[in-house]
C-alpha cells in the first residue's frame, strides 16, 4: 500500500511540475505537506501558517527567452574585459548561463541582470542599477576577476564562489561545494567558454 501511495505522489508531483510548465510560468517552487488524514498537499504557494512544508521541486525563475541577439553585448563585454584584464569568452560564458543574455532576469534569491548580481554584490561593486547592461556587466567582470584573485587563478573555484558564494566554497575547503546546482553550473559555464573561445 505505501509502495503504490509513493509511487502516485510522485506522479502526482510530476504532474504538477509538467503543469506548470505547461502553462508558460518562468518558475515555479512546488511545496509539499501531509494533513493529519494523511492527504498530501501540493502548492507552489505555501499560506497555511499552522503546517510544515517541505519543498518538493526548486525552478530557478530566470526567464530564458528564445530569440536574443549573443552580439549584442559584445562591445560591453570586451571593454570590461579588457579593463579587468579577463578573457571576452569567459564573460560571455557567464552572461549566457547566468542570464542567457536576458538584462531583465531575476533569480528566486533576487540575483539581478546579465550577469545576475546580488543586491549586495552590486553595491560593493559599485552598481547603481544592475539591470543596466553595461554597469552589471562592469560590476561582475570587476567580482569575477577579484574571485579568480582569491582562489589564485582556479577557474573553478572562482566560478563555484560566484554561484554559491565565498563562505560555501571555504565551508567546504576551497572546495567545489557538494551542491547540484554549484556543481552544474560550474560544468555549464566552462561548457560555454570552450565553445566562445573557439
Amino acid at each position: 500500500m505505501n509502495l503504490k501511495l509513493n509511487h502516485f505522489c510522485l506522479l502526482l508531483i510530476f504532474s504538477v511540475f509538467i503543469i506548470v510548465l505547461a502553462a508558460g510560468s518562468a518558475g515555479a517552487d512546488i511545496y509539499k505537506y501531509v494533513d493529519k488524514d494523511g492527504v498530501l498537499h501540493l502548492t507552489n504557494v505555501p499560506t497555511a501558517s499552522n503546517v510544515k512544508y517541505t519543498l518538493v521541486l526548486k525552478e530557478k525563475r530566470v526567464i530564458f527567452l528564445s530569440g536574443l541577439d549573443i552580439k549584442k553585448y559584445d562591445e560591453m563585454i570586451t571593454r570590461a574585459a579588457a579593463k579587468y584584464n579577463m578573457d571576452a569568452a569567459l564573460i560571455k560564458a557567464v552572461i549566457k548561463a547566468e542570464s542567457n543574455f536576458n538584462h531583465q532576469a531575476v533569480s528566486p534569491v533576487g540575483a539581478q541582470g546579465l550577469m545576475q548580481l546580488m543586491p549586495a554584490t552590486a553595491n560593493a561593486m559599485q552598481v547603481e542599477d544592475a539591470f543596466h547592461p553595461e554597469k552589471n556587466i562592469e560590476g561582475g567582470v570587476r567580482y569575477l576577476s577579484y574571485l579568480i584573485r582569491v582562489y589564485r587563478g582556479n577557474l573553478s573555484l572562482a566560478l563555484a564562489a560566484y554561484n554559491a558564494g565565498e563562505g560555501a566554497v571555504s565551508k567546504y575547503n576551497n572546495r567545489i561545494p557538494p551542491f547540484r546546482e554549484t556543481q552544474n553550473y560550474v560544468r555549464r559555464v566552462l561548457s560555454y567558454y570552450n565553445k566562445y573561445n573557439k
